[in-house]
């Protein structure tokens, strides 16, 4: 897997490593690359590991996504889009 061109900012790190972390995934953080698709691409992932990171962001951030929200597609489109959400809506 190629990392991204782009650096990682703190929160897509953290991110990355909550993700590796929920799905015990056999890579590093630095191994994410940042605009790459989360589902569908190289990580395999698929709507059970949204479940997982859903979760995960609820337990660590208070975030709480609904499995039926329409919004899930573009939330959950890259590891990037996943930071400009959770930095919007996190608690803490």
């Amino acid at each position: 897997m190629q990392a991204g061109t782009e650096p990682m900012s703190e929160l897509e790190r953290e991110l990355a490593t909550l993700i590796i972390e929920a799905l015990r995934l056999p890579i590093g953080a630095d191994e994410f690359a940042v605009d790459a698709p989360l589902f569908g691409g190289e990580l395999g992932l698929d709507s059970i590991d949204v479940l997982e990171i859903a979760l995960a962001l609820a337990r660590r951030y208070g975030i709480e996504i609904r499995s039926d929200d329409a919004e899930n597609p573009r939330i959950f489109a890259s590891l990037r889009s996943l930071a400009g959400y959770v930095a919007a809506h996190r608690a803490h």
